[in-house]
């Protein structure tokens, strides 16, 4: 029979949800990822979050000019726990952690100029042709992982991700104390930038969202609506990555205003008023990912500065993983923030 066929027989299968194509996400049996090599780890994956660039490949089969060429396991925002180290990792079988689904090249200029969420090399979880975390096993750099502290659960864990998105498009923003700032998009991203202007020193936070109940849980968070604004943002983040937001961002901008475009349009175009944005001199900056953000939002959710559990709406199982992305992608049942768990 020979060592590979009686190697795949022994071989233990393991559930994933898969992408086939536009909303085609099934839960099928896949191998496990067998031991951990050098500088990794093996981990029992506990929970995942549905983000919005997954649901654009859900939805469209790419995002931007990222096409779904073969199946791939989705799921980038997880947690889990460390079932077994390969050699020299420092990391303990039973740790708790936080992953940060970025594994950068490290040699590159954007890397070495410390920039490394710009890495052109980058192998992100989740992004064709790299498989996620909407598994129970997978193998991970030990790198990437962030110990949790007793106090955060693995919800919590997998949110430190999307809070990371929202720290570093803070930074871009420049947030001084006293800045008015005005949020578009409410949704998981939108809430943690409402949370982390406010701890930039933002003296007034306008919000504004299309689906009411998302609207009504960015007040609940300190949120103003939009409506209610007079004058002009020093600071707007977009958020909504959808529609006209890039062109209401500069709208409601102030001359020599900044304006951060954190979401990513369904027809990857960006359009705007040239001569609005022209003549307010505004700095218009793209926000990519994050950098080295884990500590930081570590210590912010520990410390209760901001509130990661309330923006959760929804937990459900792997194995109903196709029904949860459907849910998601519908805005249904008051959908915020999904989490898939193990």
């Amino acid at each position: 029979m020979g060592w590979l066929a009686f190697h795949v027989l022994i071989l233990p299968k393991v559930l994933a949800a898969r992408l086939h194509g536009p909303r085609d996400l099934r839960v099928e049996d896949v191998p496990h990822p067998g031991k951990p090599g050098r500088g990794e780890v093996l981990l029992r994956v506990t929970a995942t979050g549905i983000c919005g660039s997954d649901l654009h490949t859900y939805k469209e089969g790419r995002i931007g000019d990222i096409a779904l060429r073969s199946p791939v396991i989705p799921g980038h925002e997880f947690a889990g726990v460390i079932e077994a180290v390969g050699p020299r990792v420092s990391l303990k079988p039973g740790a708790r952690v936080a992953v940060d689904p970025a594994t950068p090249c490290g040699r590159c200029d954007r890397c070495l100029e410390g920039n490394v969420n710009l890495c052109p090399h980058v192998r992100f979880c989740g992004l064709w042709p790299y498989h996620g975390s909407l598994c129970e096993w997978m193998l991970m750099p030990a790198a990437n992982c962030f110990p949790l502290p007793r106090a955060l659960n693995d919800v919590d864990g997998v949110m430190l991700e999307p809070l990371g998105i929202a720290i570093h498009a803070t930074g871009l923003a420049n947030v001084r104390k006293g800045d008015t700032v005005a949020i578009l998009g409410c949704g998981c991203i939108g809430l943690c930038l409402l949370q982390t202007v406010r701890l930039a020193g933002a003296k007034r936070v306008f919000v504004s969202d299309p689906l009411p109940w998302r609207q009504k849980l960015a007040e609940k968070l300190g949120g103003i609506p939009l409506r209610k604004m007079s004058g002009e943002a020093d600071v707007v983040l977009e958020a909504a990555w959808a529609g006209d937001a890039a062109q209401q961002s500069i709208e409601l901008t102030r001359p020599g205003g900044r304006v951060v475009l954190v979401g990513v349009p369904d027809d990857n175009r960006f359009e705007i008023s040239h001569a609005i944005a022209r003549r307010k001199g505004l700095t218009l900056l793209f926000a990519r990912r994050m950098q080295h953000t884990y500590p930081r939002a570590i210590r912010l959710v520990t410390s209760g500065r901001v509130d990661m559990r309330s923006i959760v709406s929804h937990q459900i199982p792997l194995k109903d993983a196709p029904r949860a992305f459907r849910l998601n992608a519908a805005y249904q049942d008051n959908v915020v923030k999904v989490i898939i768990t193990g």
